[in-house]
């Protein structure tokens, strides 16, 4: 039973996502900022880039190869979920896998994603980002902290 954790938590992950990024859709107006918290303002953007909106060229192309490319790469991070066996690594894989799987069906439609999250420290915008881009970010540095600190354990 516990082997469908990770899967449960994927299938969370993706939800949360798409229901933020919904909820933006409905209730934010494209490109005018809004204060949430400090460093962060909800700003509604799409861009049919990568993470963080980078290589955003607004081709139709690109975007088709960069939606092909995240299928080849969740297909293999999810052939390394089911053979891992340390939790910490399942769980950074889950979160990236989902983050990725987030952005696969957000870009499905019209090979854009959904951008809402603008971090501005000391009146510097450095990037707008989505749950998604966030689950794989922290996926990626649990993934790597744990390569370096847990090596060999199962945790």
């Amino acid at each position: 039973m516990y082997k469908f954790y990770p899967y449960l938590f994927i299938s969370l992950l993706v939800l949360v996502d798409l229901l933020i990024k919904y909820h933006s859709i409905e209730n934010l107006l494209f490109g005018q900022p809004k204060p949430f918290i400090p460093f962060v303002d909800l700003l509604l953007i799409y861009n049919s880039g990568i993470a963080f909106g980078m290589f955003d060229l607004d081709q139709k192309i690109f975007s088709n190869i960069i939606f092909l490319i995240g299928i080849l790469i969740v297909a293999y991070l999810a052939s390394i979920l089911r053979n891992e066996k340390n939790t910490l690594k399942i769980y950074s894989l889950a979160m990236i896998i989902a983050g990725a799987l987030g952005n696969l069906i957000d870009r499905a439609p019209d090979g854009q994603v959904t951008d809402m999250f603008h971090l501005i420290v000391m009146d510097y915008s450095f990037f707008v980002f989505n749950p998604a881009d966030a689950f794989i970010s922290i996926g990626a540095v649990i993934l790597i902290t744990s390569e370096f600190f847990h090596k060999n354990e199962n945790v």
